[in-house]
């Protein structure tokens, strides 16, 4: 993508998992770790739309990343990381090629080993944005 949205940069982590799915980018917000990245053929399903394996594999990422966060600021402790315990997401509408993605997390609670958080999947084109998932999850603090 030639012109980020504003904030953006490249982000900071990787996995083999997402490896193949770069450019992924973020941005911090004062709800967490919001993901973006622009919707390629890699990205897509054999009908050609965004796959609901990209979207959740990243929902999960953004929600769990912005719960890290939240937790080492709360309980000041950068060696705290999350595994998910329980993750849901609802499909909305579709993502096609060019689509700009992004991943908006909440995180509503950070408890003391169990951590609780909310997304919206928004798409772009043409400056028209549309919520097209929506993901819950819990996640163990470790």
């Amino acid at each position: 993508m030639k012109n980020l949205p504003d904030g953006f940069t490249k982000s900071p982590r990787k996995s083999p998992l997402t490896d193949p799915w770069e450019p992924i980018h973020w941005k911090l917000s004062e709800r967490g770790a919001v993901l973006g990245l622009e919707v390629r053929e890699a990205h897509c399903n054999a009908r050609g739309f965004a796959h609901g394996g990209l979207i959740a594999a990243l929902s999960d990422n953004a929600m769990g990343s912005s719960l890290v966060l939240k937790a080492r600021k709360k309980f000041e402790n950068d060696s705290l990381s999350a595994v998910t315990l329980s993750m849901t997401t609802d499909y909305i509408d579709i993502a096609r090629i060019g689509d700009w993605l992004e991943f908006r997390p909440n995180v509503l609670k950070v408890g003391r080993s169990i951590g609780f958080t909310e997304l919206k999947v928004i798409a772009t084109r043409d400056g028209e944005e549309r919520t097209i998932a929506r993901s819950n999850a819990s996640f163990k603090l470790v």
